[in-house]
């Protein structure tokens, strides 16, 4: 019997998220991420409905909603980079806390004193608190976790709470508490000052209840505070001053952070532009309102489908690759808004801008999350912050003006006059600008540079992984089961006419290892997960990468899945120290099949096994199942158990139809499975 695992994306991606909020820590967190957004999005709409009660003439109260989100935006432009260096050089549990108070005590102070000038300041401190607690927050979850790849997961479920649940659930709250004086019959401006209060309070109430959660309910938020305090002891922790300084120094001189950086200039000044020029693009399209909303719901529409895709898009592209190419195709597509002559192809093309921006966004966290270091984390989530505010506010602030320069030109061409808005020019600079950084970006942070940049955007665009080479990993619970299977494998791979490399195996390259560190004397299971790391590193360069920029096909017995699960079952060492050493050793690079043979552990005895290893060969195996079932897509599980011939059997026929879909790959009718 085989099981191939395919098309199981829904199951995968359910596994994912229970898997990420079974972690205790991290529901709570998330639990508190929907009380502090429900908290943002309130105070927008109830300080922009109190703002109208306080201000008595017509123009100030028009520009309420303004004024409300420039004394939110402001903070960020300064505050930020304070908010990294504290969240990297204090308790970030008691950073959080603390903010939270003092956003809670300014809301409710805001409805106590009951004036404009005061909700104004109130507000820009509360955006000060913001932040602080932003970053505190953002560089602590993937320290929640228990697995590097547990990061892009959490990171959805964060997105879907600040900018899908919380949305909803703040606008209804406001409109429950606002329509009070309906729902009474009452109809008088005393009774709406005084529900529009209520509203604030309530907005406050909320963030000192996230307080209270952070400080009695998730005191993991403080696991890295043991190091902090040790580097304090041993005089070895930099100023405030040291630390910034350090902090742009880093993102300088990482072509990781780098590249990343820049990528989000482009991607943030492209969406300035969107925004700044979004209603008179509307018009330009002959449309008017509703035009503008079908717009909006494009563009919202495709940034929900970027971001629920990007595990997908992940699996065929590093994320240092996707990152550039997903701004690339995004500045791309703002070229085909701007030359859009109807409303159909603007929607479509604004779509995928949303979709592009989606991914690179969420691509972008998941970097961060888990290949910034601990330590520079919360300056690089600052930094971030920072330039999100800062180019985000000058793009939407200078495409108005632009257009206005520009205005409406008559073109002829081949004799006939036609019309431009001056927002054509304006969106299509933005595309050029965003293109030409997420190109820059890609280049600072691609790590395989001998590979031509237009197979990665067609696989992208395409949604599926590049026609050439692929790599298959055959893991399994016994070193003698993988390496039968994987001869067989590659013999029945190259009957189809394609070119197959069957590499080393790394256990039986330790002893070359060996040979060449003869002074060491070897022993503890982390001095072997060093020397597994340090020959897998090897085969990988030396056969794996070249085979595949040839175009082959990598067949490889246990790459990282059995040595991560002997590992992990041995005890002594954490799965998140073993994975975090595989992805170093192996450059991030996965699989893009892995043959799972599932074999009854029980026989082991039989063969003279003693009881522990009976044990440990059950845990290697349930820890492997796992492995599959939280990524199916990927996964081909086949019945071990049996005669060579048999497994040999099953393997072929999962493996082969499976192949040739992916890369159209002739393949022989194969005999039914014993």
């Amino acid at each position: 019997m085989s099981t191939i695992q395919d098309g199981g994306t829904a199951a995968s991606t359910s596994h994912r998220i229970r898997s990420v909020l079974a972690i205790r820590p991290f529901r709570r967190l998330w639990g508190v991420t929907y009380l502090c957004s429900v908290g943002d999005w309130l105070s927008l709409l109830a300080l922009t409905g109190l703002v109208t009660k306080l201000m008595d003439s017509y123009q100030w109260q028009s520009f309420s909603l303004s004024l409300v989100v420039l004394t939110q935006l402001l903070p960020g432009i300064l505050f930020a980079p304070l908010g990294g260096v504290l969240a990297d050089r204090f308790d970030r549990r008691k950073i959080m806390v603390v903010c939270d108070l003092l956003r809670g005590g300014l809301f409710i102070s805001i409805a106590l004193v009951g004036t404009a000038w005061w909700l104004f300041i109130a507000n820009f401190l509360v955006g000060c608190c913001a932040m602080l607690w932003i970053p505190a927050k953002d560089s602590a979850v993937p320290n929640l976790l228990r697995r590097p790849d547990q990061v892009e997961t959490a990171n959805q479920l964060g997105l879907v709470m600040t900018y899908g649940i919380s949305v909803i659930s703040g606008a209804g709250l406001y409109s429950i508490i606002s329509g009070i004086p309906g729902y009474l019959g009452l109809q008088n401006s005393n009774l709406e000052f005084r529900i529009a209060t209520i509203a604030v309070m309530v907005n406050g109430a909320l963030y000192v209840t996230s307080a209270i959660i952070v400080a009695t309910r998730i005191p993991e938020l403080s696991g890295r505070i043991a190091a902090v305090k040790r580097t304090r002891e041993n005089g070895e922790a930099p100023g405030f001053f040291a630390m910034l300084r350090d902090g742009m120094r880093y993102a300088a001189r990482t072509p990781l952070v780098r590249g990343l950086v820049i990528g989000m200039i482009g991607a943030f000044a492209a969406a300035g532009a969107v925004i700044g020029t979004a209603t008179p693009y509307s018009q330009s399209l002959l449309g008017g309102d509703s035009t503008f909303g079908l717009l909006f719901v494009a563009v919202f529409a495709g940034l929900a489908l970027g971001m629920a895709t990007a595990p997908r898009m992940a699996r065929r592209l590093p994320y240092d690759r996707l990152f550039g190419l997903t701004i690339l195709v995004a500045g791309l597509s703002l070229l085909v808004v701007s030359f859009a002559p109807h409303l159909w192809v603007a929607l479509v093309a604004v779509a995928f801008v949303g979709a592009s921006a989606g991914m690179a966004f969420l691509t972008g966290l998941t970097i961060v999350g888990s290949q910034v270091e601990d330590a520079m984390r919360g300056r690089t989530v600052a930094l971030l912050q920072s330039l999100l505010k800062v180019v985000l506010f000058a793009s939407s602030a200078a495409a108005p003006l632009l257009v206005t320069v520009v205005q409406k030109r008559t073109v002829t061409i081949f004799d006939h006059p036609m019309q431009v808005d001056g927002t054509r020019p304006v969106l299509f600079g933005a595309g050029v600008i965003a293109a030409l950084l997420g190109l820059i970006a890609y280049r600072q942070m691609d790590n395989r540079r001998s590979e031509p940049i237009l197979s990665d955007l067609l696989a992208v665009l395409r949604g599926r992984a590049r026609t050439g080479g692929l790599l298959i990993a055959v893991e399994g619970d016994t070193r003698q089961d993988t390496s039968v299977q994987a001869r067989r494998l590659s013999e029945a791979l190259r009957e189809t006419g394609r070119e197959v490399v069957l590499a080393s195996d790394p256990d039986l390259d330790e002893q070359r290892l060996r040979n060449l560190l003869t002074t060491a004397d070897l022993a503890g299971v982390r001095a072997h997960a060093l020397v597994a790391a340090a020959v897998r590193a090897d085969v990988v360069e030396r056969e794996v990468r070249p085979a595949l920029d040839n175009g082959a096909l990598v067949v490889m017995e246990r790459y990282v899945d059995s040595p991560l699960a002997h590992f992990s079952a041995a005890g002594s060492v954490e799965p998140r120290e073993v994975e975090g050493l595989v992805d170093w050793a192996t450059g991030r690079l996965r699989p893009d099949m892995t043959v799972l043979l599932d074999r009854t552990p029980s026989q082991v005895r039989a063969s003279g096994g003693t009881l522990d290893t009976v044990e440990h060969h059950w845990r290697v195996q349930k820890l492997l199942t796992d492995m599959a079932s939280a990524d199916p897509e990927r996964y081909v599980v086949v019945d071990a158990d049996g005669t060579e011939d048999e497994v040999a059997e099953r393997v072929r026929t999962a493996v082969l139809p499976l192949l040739a879909r992916r890369t159209r790959m002739p393949v022989k009718p194969v005999a039914e499975t014993p």
